[in-house]
């Protein structure tokens, strides 16, 4: 039986981050007519709130440096991130992944991204991170640029709600179009590049547990739509129990800091690539620390040094340090604080005990906090002063803190949450990105890439999962219009 369509064009992308331009960019310059449908009001996706990092072996940066590596190099340490889950780990995506994402880095470059770095991060032998100037949205500005001159069609606010398969083919999507249900015909394929799971408790709660299910996500609208619409038709999901979380992270600032804003203009890229290279850390740090307060995770060391975390209205929340995520997420509105004494913020306002870093970035200290976050500081000269300025039950902070031996002034950082970065729960797909059955099987017509499609591939380490989005998105994007 045939489905109506309203449109049929030759590839359909669904989902509008990193993973998804790159389908669709290469899709379109093959000469394929590309719709690209992305449920949020804009593109983004996880890419939009990454930190920006792309491991690449082989970059102009590298050779700048005189950095000699090589993929095969990239591929053999890359076990080094997973330890004891390497076992698990796709080899053979691994090497598509080590293999072409020089080419990827050069493409990025080639579409008006500039990078700083590269960046060391062991067991890498080499340098291979490179972090993204000036912010993560430069990889959608850019993109997004390159997929319109192309002529790829964009429609965001088109939330798709499942596939249709005729004569065994998945054929066509359909789609809530602002508010309208709307069917479109693929006649090439459907390449799905919709996320990861961190924000569906429903598929949290089957693949890790309930205690996850409560957890949120960083990005809140990672719901695992590709996931759950190709395990309709048969499509297995692996690696699913395994994710970046749950961990504490401080919540953003309600306006954006200025690196934020800051307009991903290729001049102004490049100026910050020559700054990070020939500027003195003294007058850099003042920006990178804008930076790196935003929403980064406080360091464990707080807690073990005696440190407590403490829930919206002042009661302890006590759990081994490892495991304070979890407890937090109990909590009501999962919102928490963390506070401590003189001593400890003494202690944590110099190297080597810092709150925050983002790697090969920076470090940022508790007076970086104060100046930068005054929204997340609060100090007050006593448990009780300290609980009025947060608006919380003396009593109950009071009772939180007595088992420090320390003295005042005190100090409050947040509120902290408990989230989920990503997650590693992508569908098994083979080399050419097509969706496999519980069979292994291709089925026909559907394509994964990004999360959607990580196929078992286990990217420990920072700069991996971009790495992915761009290389699996590529190819999906070429090998789709070719059919």
């Amino acid at each position: 039986m045939s489905v109506a369509m309203n449109e049929t064009v030759d590839v359909v992308v669904v989902g509008g981050g990193g993973a998804g331009l790159a389908a669709a960019i290469e899709a379109r310059e093959a000469g394929a007519r590309v719709l690209l449908l992305e449920k949020n009001p804009k593109l983004g996706g996880s890419t939009a709130w990454s930190i920006g990092s792309v491991s690449a072996t082989q970059t102009p940066h590298q050779r700048a440096k005189g950095i000699v590596d090589t993929p095969q190099h990239h591929w053999e340490d890359m076990p080094g991130f997973a330890g004891e889950l390497a076992p698990r780990d796709n080899d053979a995506l691994r090497k598509i992944l080590c293999d072409e994402v020089p080419a990827a880095f050069q493409w990025l470059l080639d579409s008006g991204v500039r990078f700083m770095g590269p960046m060391p991060e062991p067991p890498h032998r080499q340098p291979r991170m490179h972090n993204v100037l000036p912010n993560s949205r430069s990889f959608i500005y850019h993109l997004e640029r390159r997929a319109r001159r192309a002529g790829v069609v964009i429609r965001c606010n088109a939330q798709v709600r499942d596939l249709v398969v005729e004569n065994g083919r998945v054929t066509a999507v359909r789609i809530d179009l602002d508010g309208q249900p709307h069917t479109v015909g693929a006649t090439k394929g459907i390449i799905l590049a919709a996320g990861d799971f961190t924000n569906s408790p429903e598929l949290k709660a089957r693949f890790m547990g309930p205690r996850e299910a409560k957890v949120e996500a960083i990005n809140m609208t990672a719901t695992g739509d590709g996931q759950r619409m190709a395990e309709a038709l048969g499509a297995v999901v692996l690696n699913g129990d395994l994710a970046l979380g749950p961990e504490l992270r401080f919540i953003p600032p309600a306006r954006e800091t200025l690196v934020r804003r800051l307009p991903p203009w290729r001049a102004l890229a490049v100026f910050m690539q020559w700054s990070m290279e020939h500027m003195p850390q003294a007058l850099l740090r003042p920006f990178l620390m804008q930076f790196l307060t935003t929403a980064l995770a406080p360091s464990l060391a707080l807690f073990e040094a005696g440190a407590v975390l403490v829930n919206q209205h002042g009661k302890a929340v006590t759990a081994a340090p490892g495991q304070l995520a979890y407890a937090l997420a109990d909590e009501p509105g999962n919102r928490g604080w963390i506070v401590f004494g003189r001593e400890i913020a003494e202690r944590f306002s110099a190297w080597p005990d810092f709150i925050s870093t983002a790697p090969g970035v920076a470090y940022a200290y508790l007076p970086d906090y104060a100046r930068n976050r005054k929204d997340i500081h609060a100090r007050a000269d006593s448990p009780r002063s300290l609980a009025d300025k947060l608006g919380m039950d003396s009593t109950l902070l009071e009772q939180a803190m007595a088992n420090q031996t320390a003295s005042g002034p005190f100090v409050a950082l947040g509120p902290v949450r408990s989230v989920f970065v990503h997650s590693e729960g992508g569908l098994k797909v083979d080399l050419s990105h097509r969706v496999l059955d519980s069979g292994g099987q291709p089925i026909p017509g559907l394509y994964a890439v990004g999360s959607t499609g990580q196929g078992g591939l286990l990217l420990k380490g920072h700069g991996h999962h971009l790495a992915w989005a761009f290389v699996s998105g590529r190819r999906a994007g070429k090998q789709v219009a070719a059919l």
